[in-house]
């Protein structure tokens, strides 16, 4: 199931005990349409308000899903989560796990905005964006992220591999863009806000490289919002699909 929603409205991807999650709403729909609950497990966990322009998640079914079951179940989903495409996968096959690339943006705008204010970060003082892709280039040169993950996780590997990492002016925003194998639990909005303390000149760039190596969450920037983080992208091999 390939699909995409604004998070405003929710508690991150995965099922709350008490908040609605992206995951809820779908489970939802799916046994309305199918008359028994159907377990969807997605490609990740975006966390509050975090908004996916691309995602995946993986459901087992028997019967053939024909192309009104789609309809049906767009239909039935509120108009901020859509589905943009269903695709017959091996019976192995994980959303999660099989994953091999995922691609993230952080928005931000320079001035007031009415139609960005839930979709980007204002941040009204100058920026010094060469500095800042200069920093963003350093975090190529690691893979350990330990100092851009939350603090109470369960990961067995701080590991990342990232394969590019800069900002770009597009045209009323500045977005960070960012592409790895995996990303840590707030990774992506950690990093931007460190990466906004070297573009304030509240520090040099090379400092990116002691925050990296002191494995400690409390040497980096302070988070940023959540409403300017977009999953952009999520890549598989093809040797999943039918």
């Amino acid at each position: 199931m390939e699909l995409a929603y604004q998070g405003k409205a929710y508690h991150g991807w995965q099922r709350q005990p008490n908040a609605v999650s992206v995951q809820e709403v779908i489970e939802n729909a799916l046994f309305t349409l199918m008359q028994r609950s159907v377990e969807i497990l997605g490609a990740g966990r975006t966390d509050a308000g975090v908004h996916a322009k691309q995602l995946f998640a993986h459901f087992d079914v028997e019967e053939e899903l024909s192309e009104d079951f789609f309809f049906k179940l767009n239909s039935l989903l509120p108009q901020d989560i859509a589905i943009n495409g269903l695709h017959k996968v091996t019976p192995e096959a994980h959303a999660r796990f099989d994953a091999v690339g995922r691609s993230y943006e952080y928005h931000i705008v320079q001035k007031k905005d009415p139609f960005a204010f839930d979709a980007a970060h204002l941040v009204k003082r100058e920026l010094d964006v060469d500095a800042m892709n200069k920093a963003a280039e350093i975090l190529l040169e690691y893979q350990n992220f330990k100092s851009f993950s939350r603090s109470r996780t369960d990961v067995r590997t701080y590991n990342c591999k990232i394969e590019h990492a800069y900002w770009q002016r597009e045209n009323d925003r500045l977005v960070f863009h960012i592409k790895a194998d995996r990303f840590l639990r707030n990774m992506v909005r950690a990093v931007v806000g460190t990466l906004l303390g070297v573009g304030l000149g509240k520090m040099k760039v090379e400092k990116v490289h002691e925050i990296i190596l002191s494995e400690s969450r409390s040497e980096a920037g302070a988070s940023v919002p959540a409403k300017g983080l977009y999953l952009t992208k999520v890549e598989y091999p093809n040797t999943i699909f039918i």
